[in-house]
Protein backbone atom coordinates (compact mmCIF):
# COMPACT_ATOMS: atom_id res chain seq x y z
CA UNK A 1 0.00 0.00 0.00
CA UNK A 2 1.22 3.43 -0.69
CA UNK A 3 2.46 5.23 2.32
CA UNK A 4 -0.12 7.78 3.91
CA UNK A 5 2.37 10.59 3.49
CA UNK A 6 2.07 10.67 -0.09
CA UNK A 7 -1.66 12.03 0.76
CA UNK A 8 -0.83 14.86 2.89
CA UNK A 9 -2.28 18.12 2.50
CA UNK A 10 -2.04 20.28 -0.27
CA UNK A 11 0.79 23.00 -0.94
CA UNK A 12 -0.42 26.54 -0.59
CA UNK A 13 -2.07 27.87 -4.20
CA UNK A 14 1.01 28.71 -6.18
CA UNK A 15 1.07 32.20 -5.92
CA UNK A 16 1.23 32.30 -2.03
CA UNK A 17 4.74 30.66 -2.03
CA UNK A 18 7.07 33.06 -1.58
CA UNK A 19 9.87 31.00 -3.46
CA UNK A 20 9.19 29.02 -6.46
CA UNK A 21 7.28 29.23 -9.27
CA UNK A 22 4.06 31.55 -9.93
CA UNK A 23 1.39 30.89 -12.30
CA UNK A 24 -1.34 32.88 -13.82
CA UNK A 25 -3.95 32.73 -16.98
CA UNK A 26 -3.17 35.40 -19.44
CA UNK A 27 -5.70 37.53 -20.93
CA UNK A 28 -5.07 35.92 -24.36
CA UNK A 29 -6.01 32.46 -22.99
CA UNK A 30 -2.46 31.02 -22.65
CA UNK A 31 -1.10 29.60 -19.35
CA UNK A 32 2.24 31.75 -18.04
CA UNK A 33 4.48 30.46 -15.35
CA UNK A 34 7.16 31.97 -13.74
CA UNK A 35 10.29 32.00 -11.18
CA UNK A 36 12.99 34.44 -10.73
CA UNK A 37 16.42 32.43 -10.05
CA UNK A 38 19.59 34.10 -9.44
CA UNK A 39 21.43 32.88 -12.24
CA UNK A 40 22.46 35.33 -15.18
CA UNK A 41 20.15 34.13 -17.66
CA UNK A 42 16.22 33.35 -18.75
CA UNK A 43 14.64 30.74 -20.53
CA UNK A 44 11.76 30.95 -22.24
CA UNK A 45 10.04 27.53 -22.64
CA UNK A 46 7.01 27.54 -24.54
CA UNK A 47 5.19 24.36 -24.84
CA UNK A 48 2.48 23.06 -26.85
CA UNK A 49 -0.27 20.50 -26.10
CA UNK A 50 0.17 18.75 -29.82
CA UNK A 51 2.95 15.70 -29.84
CA UNK A 52 2.89 13.38 -32.46
CA UNK A 53 0.20 10.90 -30.05
CA UNK A 54 -2.51 13.73 -31.40
CA UNK A 55 -1.93 13.04 -35.20
CA UNK A 56 -4.07 11.04 -37.39
CA UNK A 57 -2.38 7.89 -38.65
CA UNK A 58 -2.74 10.00 -42.22
CA UNK A 59 -0.28 12.78 -41.03
CA UNK A 60 1.93 10.72 -38.84
CA UNK A 61 5.13 12.87 -38.20
CA UNK A 62 3.31 16.59 -39.46
CA UNK A 63 4.13 17.68 -35.21
CA UNK A 64 7.71 16.75 -36.26
CA UNK A 65 8.12 18.17 -39.41
CA UNK A 66 5.94 21.57 -38.11
CA UNK A 67 8.67 22.13 -35.35
CA UNK A 68 11.09 22.24 -38.12
CA UNK A 69 9.56 24.56 -40.34
CA UNK A 70 8.87 27.22 -37.85
CA UNK A 71 12.03 28.56 -37.91
CA UNK A 72 11.26 29.24 -41.71
CA UNK A 73 9.77 32.81 -40.71
CA UNK A 74 7.00 34.62 -40.10
CA UNK A 75 4.98 37.83 -41.47
CA UNK A 76 7.28 40.25 -39.53
CA UNK A 77 10.29 38.27 -39.47
CA UNK A 78 12.29 37.23 -42.88
CA UNK A 79 13.99 33.48 -43.38
CA UNK A 80 17.03 33.45 -40.94
CA UNK A 81 16.60 36.99 -39.80
CA UNK A 82 14.99 35.18 -36.21
CA UNK A 83 18.42 33.19 -35.98
CA UNK A 84 20.47 36.34 -36.59
CA UNK A 85 18.67 38.00 -34.23
CA UNK A 86 19.20 35.62 -31.43
CA UNK A 87 23.17 34.81 -31.97
CA UNK A 88 23.79 38.65 -32.69
CA UNK A 89 22.61 38.47 -28.66
CA UNK A 90 24.34 35.44 -27.94
CA UNK A 91 21.33 33.44 -27.17
CA UNK A 92 20.53 30.26 -28.10
CA UNK A 93 17.55 28.44 -28.85
CA UNK A 94 16.28 24.87 -30.08
CA UNK A 95 13.06 22.56 -30.00
CA UNK A 96 11.76 19.09 -29.49
CA UNK A 97 8.88 17.30 -30.09
CA UNK A 98 7.49 14.29 -28.44
CA UNK A 99 4.86 11.83 -28.72
CA UNK A 100 2.81 14.04 -25.60
CA UNK A 101 4.05 17.69 -26.78
CA UNK A 102 6.21 19.82 -28.75
CA UNK A 103 8.71 22.50 -26.83
CA UNK A 104 10.12 25.31 -28.43
CA UNK A 105 13.34 27.13 -26.01
CA UNK A 106 15.26 30.46 -25.96
CA UNK A 107 17.78 31.08 -23.42
CA UNK A 108 19.04 34.27 -23.44
CA UNK A 109 20.96 36.91 -20.98
CA UNK A 110 18.23 39.10 -18.53
CA UNK A 111 19.36 42.50 -20.34
CA UNK A 112 18.05 40.71 -23.45
CA UNK A 113 14.77 38.58 -22.94
CA UNK A 114 12.25 41.44 -23.13
CA UNK A 115 13.36 41.96 -27.14
CA UNK A 116 13.76 38.09 -27.91
CA UNK A 117 10.91 36.40 -26.70
CA UNK A 118 8.49 37.70 -28.97
CA UNK A 119 10.67 36.70 -31.43
CA UNK A 120 10.28 33.55 -30.25
CA UNK A 121 6.43 33.26 -29.89
CA UNK A 122 6.33 34.82 -33.60
CA UNK A 123 8.13 32.03 -35.28
CA UNK A 124 6.43 29.71 -33.10
CA UNK A 125 2.93 31.04 -33.03
CA UNK A 126 2.61 33.19 -36.47
CA UNK A 127 4.50 31.24 -38.92
CA UNK A 128 4.31 31.64 -42.68
CA UNK A 129 5.01 28.14 -43.88
CA UNK A 130 6.11 29.01 -47.54
CA UNK A 131 5.32 26.34 -49.91
CA UNK A 132 8.95 26.92 -50.99
CA UNK A 133 10.29 26.33 -48.09
CA UNK A 134 8.35 23.50 -46.94
CA UNK A 135 9.31 21.75 -50.31
CA UNK A 136 13.09 22.25 -49.06
CA UNK A 137 12.69 21.28 -45.88
CA UNK A 138 10.93 17.87 -46.69
CA UNK A 139 13.87 16.65 -47.95
CA UNK A 140 15.33 17.21 -44.42
CA UNK A 141 13.08 15.52 -42.77
CA UNK A 142 13.21 12.49 -45.06
CA UNK A 143 17.24 12.23 -44.50
CA UNK A 144 16.65 12.23 -40.71
CA UNK A 145 14.24 9.67 -41.10
CA UNK A 146 16.72 7.78 -43.33
CA UNK A 147 19.65 8.40 -40.68
CA UNK A 148 17.48 7.36 -37.94
CA UNK A 149 16.90 3.68 -39.91
CA UNK A 150 20.82 3.54 -39.51
CA UNK A 151 20.80 3.90 -35.49
CA UNK A 152 20.75 0.60 -33.76
CA UNK A 153 19.79 2.50 -30.78
CA UNK A 154 16.44 3.75 -32.59
CA UNK A 155 15.70 0.79 -34.03
CA UNK A 156 15.78 -0.98 -31.25
CA UNK A 157 14.12 2.02 -29.35
CA UNK A 158 11.08 1.42 -32.54
CA UNK A 159 11.24 -2.25 -32.00
CA UNK A 160 10.13 -1.75 -28.10
CA UNK A 161 7.40 0.55 -28.61
CA UNK A 162 5.81 -1.62 -31.21
CA UNK A 163 5.51 -4.46 -28.84
CA UNK A 164 4.98 -2.12 -25.92
CA UNK A 165 1.78 -0.66 -27.37
CA UNK A 166 -0.51 -2.68 -29.94
CA UNK A 167 -2.60 -0.10 -30.56
CA UNK A 168 -1.92 3.93 -28.71
CA UNK A 169 0.00 6.35 -30.91
CA UNK A 170 2.77 6.12 -29.07
CA UNK A 171 3.99 3.08 -30.73
CA UNK A 172 4.37 5.30 -34.17
CA UNK A 173 7.79 7.12 -34.69
CA UNK A 174 7.92 10.59 -33.72
CA UNK A 175 9.34 11.42 -37.19
CA UNK A 176 6.56 9.64 -38.80
CA UNK A 177 7.15 6.90 -42.09
CA UNK A 178 9.03 7.98 -45.19
CA UNK A 179 5.71 7.15 -47.37
CA UNK A 180 3.38 9.48 -45.07
CA UNK A 181 5.99 12.63 -44.90
CA UNK A 182 6.32 12.23 -49.09
CA UNK A 183 2.74 12.90 -49.45
CA UNK A 184 2.06 15.54 -46.91
CA UNK A 185 0.86 19.01 -48.23
CA UNK A 186 1.59 22.42 -46.97
CA UNK A 187 -2.60 23.10 -46.48
CA UNK A 188 -2.31 20.49 -44.13
CA UNK A 189 0.42 21.68 -42.27
CA UNK A 190 -1.21 25.21 -41.79
CA UNK A 191 -4.37 23.56 -40.61
CA UNK A 192 -2.83 21.50 -38.02
CA UNK A 193 -1.10 24.58 -36.85
CA UNK A 194 -4.24 26.23 -36.65
CA UNK A 195 -5.99 23.68 -34.97
CA UNK A 196 -3.25 22.94 -32.25
CA UNK A 197 -1.30 25.74 -31.78
CA UNK A 198 -4.42 27.99 -29.68
CA UNK A 199 -3.97 29.67 -26.41
CA UNK A 200 -5.65 27.17 -24.58
CA UNK A 201 -2.79 24.63 -25.79
CA UNK A 202 0.16 26.87 -24.90
CA UNK A 203 1.94 26.93 -21.63
CA UNK A 204 4.56 29.50 -21.59
CA UNK A 205 7.57 29.30 -19.00
CA UNK A 206 9.71 31.89 -17.89
CA UNK A 207 12.40 31.47 -15.36
CA UNK A 208 15.84 33.36 -14.49
CA UNK A 209 16.96 36.37 -13.08
CA UNK A 210 14.23 38.51 -13.67
CA UNK A 211 11.48 39.88 -11.18
CA UNK A 212 7.83 37.90 -11.17
CA UNK A 213 6.20 40.84 -13.06
CA UNK A 214 8.75 41.51 -15.34
CA UNK A 215 8.46 38.04 -16.74
CA UNK A 216 4.58 38.38 -16.54
CA UNK A 217 4.85 41.08 -18.46
CA UNK A 218 7.31 39.88 -21.07
CA UNK A 219 5.15 36.63 -21.62
CA UNK A 220 1.52 38.90 -21.63
CA UNK A 221 2.44 41.54 -23.86
CA UNK A 222 4.43 39.21 -26.55
CA UNK A 223 1.45 36.82 -27.16
CA UNK A 224 -0.98 39.17 -26.68
CA UNK A 225 0.77 41.12 -29.92
CA UNK A 226 0.56 37.60 -31.49
CA UNK A 227 -2.59 36.65 -31.06
CA UNK A 228 -4.44 40.45 -31.33
CA UNK A 229 -6.30 39.56 -34.38
CA UNK A 230 -6.87 36.14 -33.32
CA UNK A 231 -8.65 35.49 -30.43
CA UNK A 232 -9.03 32.36 -28.58
CA UNK A 233 -13.43 32.67 -28.56
CA UNK A 234 -13.54 33.36 -32.37
CA UNK A 235 -16.26 30.91 -33.32
CA UNK A 236 -14.51 29.37 -36.71
CA UNK A 237 -10.99 28.88 -34.28
CA UNK A 238 -12.03 26.17 -31.56
CA UNK A 239 -9.61 24.99 -29.41
CA UNK A 240 -8.09 21.60 -30.07
CA UNK A 241 -9.01 18.79 -27.84
CA UNK A 242 -6.60 15.99 -26.42
CA UNK A 243 -8.11 12.69 -28.32
CA UNK A 244 -9.16 10.19 -25.69
CA UNK A 245 -6.78 7.13 -25.32
CA UNK A 246 -7.11 4.33 -23.23
CA UNK A 247 -4.38 2.53 -21.65
CA UNK A 248 -3.88 -0.93 -23.07
CA UNK A 249 -3.76 -4.28 -20.87
CA UNK A 250 -0.81 -5.74 -19.16
CA UNK A 251 0.77 -8.76 -21.01
CA UNK A 252 -1.01 -12.04 -19.88
CA UNK A 253 1.23 -14.39 -21.90
CA UNK A 254 5.36 -13.80 -22.62
CA UNK A 255 5.34 -11.89 -26.09
CA UNK A 256 8.18 -12.31 -28.19
CA UNK A 257 9.73 -10.50 -30.79
CA UNK A 258 12.88 -11.35 -32.62
CA UNK A 259 14.78 -9.56 -35.32
CA UNK A 260 18.26 -10.33 -36.68
CA UNK A 261 20.10 -6.77 -37.25
CA UNK A 262 23.60 -7.90 -39.05
CA UNK A 263 24.69 -4.24 -38.65
CA UNK A 264 25.18 -5.07 -34.26
CA UNK A 265 28.04 -6.11 -32.88
CA UNK A 266 26.27 -7.91 -29.78
CA UNK A 267 22.71 -9.04 -29.51
CA UNK A 268 20.05 -6.43 -27.46
CA UNK A 269 17.74 -7.67 -25.37
CA UNK A 270 14.57 -5.97 -23.86
CA UNK A 271 12.20 -6.86 -21.67
CA UNK A 272 9.38 -4.92 -20.94
CA UNK A 273 6.03 -4.41 -19.13
CA UNK A 274 2.86 -2.07 -19.67
CA UNK A 275 3.01 0.47 -16.77
CA UNK A 276 0.84 3.49 -15.83
CA UNK A 277 1.09 6.89 -17.11
CA UNK A 278 1.41 10.40 -16.24
CA UNK A 279 -2.54 10.05 -15.72
CA UNK A 280 -1.67 8.27 -12.74
CA UNK A 281 1.27 9.67 -11.11
CA UNK A 282 0.88 8.11 -8.17
CA UNK A 283 1.76 4.96 -9.42
CA UNK A 284 4.86 5.86 -11.35
CA UNK A 285 6.74 7.05 -8.30
CA UNK A 286 7.33 3.24 -6.88
CA UNK A 287 7.78 2.31 -10.39
CA UNK A 288 11.02 5.36 -10.76
CA UNK A 289 12.47 3.88 -7.69
CA UNK A 290 12.53 0.27 -8.60
CA UNK A 291 14.19 1.08 -12.24
CA UNK A 292 16.71 2.75 -9.75
CA UNK A 293 17.17 -0.44 -7.19
CA UNK A 294 17.42 -2.39 -10.64
CA UNK A 295 19.07 -0.91 -13.18
CA UNK A 296 20.94 2.30 -12.56
CA UNK A 297 24.64 2.28 -10.99
CA UNK A 298 27.12 0.20 -10.55
CA UNK A 299 25.72 -0.91 -7.17
CA UNK A 300 22.26 -1.96 -8.20
CA UNK A 301 20.57 -4.96 -8.45
CA UNK A 302 21.72 -5.74 -12.06
CA UNK A 303 24.61 -3.82 -12.77
CA UNK A 304 26.12 -5.47 -9.85
CA UNK A 305 25.05 -9.16 -10.53
CA UNK A 306 24.99 -9.65 -14.44
CA UNK A 307 27.80 -7.21 -15.52
CA UNK A 308 29.91 -6.48 -12.51
CA UNK A 309 30.00 -9.93 -10.87
CA UNK A 310 29.02 -12.53 -13.74
CA UNK A 311 29.88 -10.50 -16.81
CA UNK A 312 27.47 -12.06 -19.15
CA UNK A 313 26.29 -8.57 -20.45
CA UNK A 314 28.39 -5.27 -21.18
CA UNK A 315 25.52 -2.78 -20.52
CA UNK A 316 22.65 -3.47 -18.31
CA UNK A 317 19.72 -0.81 -17.32
CA UNK A 318 16.35 -0.33 -15.97
CA UNK A 319 13.49 2.66 -17.07
CA UNK A 320 10.37 3.53 -16.16
CA UNK A 321 9.83 5.55 -19.46
CA UNK A 322 6.16 7.61 -18.40
CA UNK A 323 3.63 9.16 -21.31
CA UNK A 324 0.50 10.76 -20.69
CA UNK A 325 -1.61 7.61 -20.61
CA UNK A 326 0.59 4.67 -20.46
CA UNK A 327 3.97 4.05 -19.64
CA UNK A 328 6.42 1.29 -20.21
CA UNK A 329 8.83 -0.08 -17.84
CA UNK A 330 12.05 -2.10 -19.62
CA UNK A 331 15.21 -3.58 -18.77
CA UNK A 332 17.61 -3.27 -21.53
CA UNK A 333 21.24 -5.44 -22.08
CA UNK A 334 23.78 -5.69 -24.44
CA UNK A 335 25.11 -8.94 -24.46
CA UNK A 336 27.03 -11.73 -26.27
CA UNK A 337 24.31 -14.07 -28.39
CA UNK A 338 25.48 -16.87 -26.72
CA UNK A 339 24.43 -15.74 -23.14
CA UNK A 340 20.98 -14.43 -24.49
CA UNK A 341 18.77 -17.16 -22.89
CA UNK A 342 20.69 -17.14 -19.34
CA UNK A 343 19.87 -13.27 -19.23
CA UNK A 344 16.62 -13.95 -19.77
CA UNK A 345 16.62 -16.79 -17.23
CA UNK A 346 18.41 -14.62 -14.85
CA UNK A 347 16.36 -11.10 -15.55
CA UNK A 348 12.79 -13.16 -14.67
CA UNK A 349 14.42 -14.80 -11.11
CA UNK A 350 15.52 -11.22 -10.06
CA UNK A 351 12.18 -9.69 -11.06
CA UNK A 352 10.18 -12.72 -8.69
CA UNK A 353 12.56 -11.59 -6.46
CA UNK A 354 11.49 -8.02 -6.00
CA UNK A 355 8.27 -8.74 -5.74
CA UNK A 356 8.62 -11.81 -3.33
CA UNK A 357 10.86 -9.97 -0.54
CA UNK A 358 11.03 -6.17 0.33
CA UNK A 359 13.74 -4.46 -0.55
CA UNK A 360 15.70 -3.52 2.43
CA UNK A 361 15.49 -0.59 4.45
CA UNK A 362 18.78 0.31 3.64
CA UNK A 363 18.90 -0.15 -0.09
CA UNK A 364 15.42 2.07 0.02
CA UNK A 365 16.89 5.15 1.82
CA UNK A 366 19.82 4.77 -0.36
CA UNK A 367 17.92 4.53 -3.30
CA UNK A 368 15.16 6.72 -2.94
CA UNK A 369 17.73 9.70 -2.16
CA UNK A 370 19.47 9.05 -5.11
CA UNK A 371 16.25 9.36 -7.32
CA UNK A 372 15.33 12.41 -5.12
CA UNK A 373 17.94 14.04 -5.74
CA UNK A 374 18.87 13.67 -9.25
CA UNK A 375 15.71 15.34 -9.49
CA UNK A 376 16.81 18.09 -7.33
CA UNK A 377 20.33 18.48 -9.26
CA UNK A 378 18.61 18.00 -12.28
CA UNK A 379 16.77 20.96 -12.01
CA UNK A 380 19.41 23.99 -10.95
CA UNK A 381 19.28 25.65 -14.10
CA UNK A 382 16.61 28.14 -15.85
CA UNK A 383 16.21 25.93 -18.76
CA UNK A 384 15.63 22.92 -16.26
CA UNK A 385 13.34 24.59 -14.13
CA UNK A 386 11.55 26.07 -17.06
CA UNK A 387 11.41 22.45 -18.85
CA UNK A 388 10.13 20.74 -15.68
CA UNK A 389 7.45 23.03 -14.71
CA UNK A 390 6.29 23.03 -18.39
CA UNK A 391 6.30 19.64 -19.09
CA UNK A 392 4.16 18.72 -15.85
CA UNK A 393 2.16 21.35 -16.14
CA UNK A 394 1.20 20.10 -19.58
CA UNK A 395 1.10 16.45 -19.28
CA UNK A 396 -0.52 16.53 -15.79
CA UNK A 397 -2.04 20.34 -15.42
CA UNK A 398 -0.94 21.20 -12.35
CA UNK A 399 2.58 22.24 -10.79
CA UNK A 400 1.89 19.93 -7.43
CA UNK A 401 3.72 16.77 -9.12
CA UNK A 402 7.06 18.90 -10.20
CA UNK A 403 7.13 20.45 -6.31
CA UNK A 404 6.40 17.01 -4.54
CA UNK A 405 8.22 14.63 -6.84
CA UNK A 406 11.19 14.48 -4.23
CA UNK A 407 9.24 14.14 -1.39
CA UNK A 408 7.06 12.01 -2.82
CA UNK A 409 9.45 9.49 -3.90
CA UNK A 410 11.46 9.83 0.07
CA UNK A 411 8.42 8.76 1.48
CA UNK A 412 8.16 5.28 -0.25
CA UNK A 413 8.86 2.55 1.96
CA UNK A 414 9.73 -0.82 1.26
CA UNK A 415 6.29 -2.21 0.87
CA UNK A 416 5.31 -0.07 -1.37
CA UNK A 417 7.84 -1.02 -4.11
CA UNK A 418 7.06 -4.26 -3.62
CA UNK A 419 3.24 -3.39 -4.44
CA UNK A 420 4.41 -2.06 -7.07
CA UNK A 421 6.31 -5.48 -8.34
CA UNK A 422 3.65 -7.44 -7.34
CA UNK A 423 0.90 -5.29 -9.59
CA UNK A 424 3.42 -4.47 -12.83
CA UNK A 425 6.35 -6.61 -13.21
CA UNK A 426 4.54 -9.94 -13.88
CA UNK A 427 7.47 -12.56 -14.37
CA UNK A 428 5.27 -14.82 -15.71
CA UNK A 429 4.40 -12.11 -18.30
CA UNK A 430 5.76 -9.82 -20.15
CA UNK A 431 7.23 -8.32 -23.53
CA UNK A 432 10.70 -9.59 -24.87
CA UNK A 433 12.42 -7.47 -27.94
CA UNK A 434 15.54 -9.72 -28.91
CA UNK A 435 17.53 -8.40 -31.99
CA UNK A 436 21.04 -10.33 -32.98
CA UNK A 437 23.41 -9.89 -35.13
CA UNK A 438 22.87 -13.02 -37.27
CA UNK A 439 20.24 -15.64 -38.00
Amino acid sequence: MMSPSLFAPALPPIETVRTGPLMRRLDCGALAIVEQMPVEAVNLSLWVNAGSAIEPDAINGMAHFLEHMVFKGSDRLALGEFERRIEACGAVTNAATSQDYTQFYLTAAPRDFAALAPLQFDVALRPQLPESEFQRERHVVLEEIRRSHDNPRRRTFQAVMELAFANLPYRRPVLGPESTIAALEVQQMRDFHATHYRPSSVTAVAVGNLPPEALFETLESGLAEVWASDRPESPDRPAAVWPTLVPEVPFDRIERREIVDPSLQQARLVMLWRVPGMQDLRETYPLDVLAAVLGHGRTSRLVRDLREERRLVSKISATNLTYRTQGTFYIAVHCDPEHLATVESLLVEHIQHIGSEPVSVAEVDRVRARVANGFVFGNETPANRASLYGYYQTLVGNLDAALRYPDAVRCLEPEDLQQAAQQYLNPEAYGLVVLRPNA
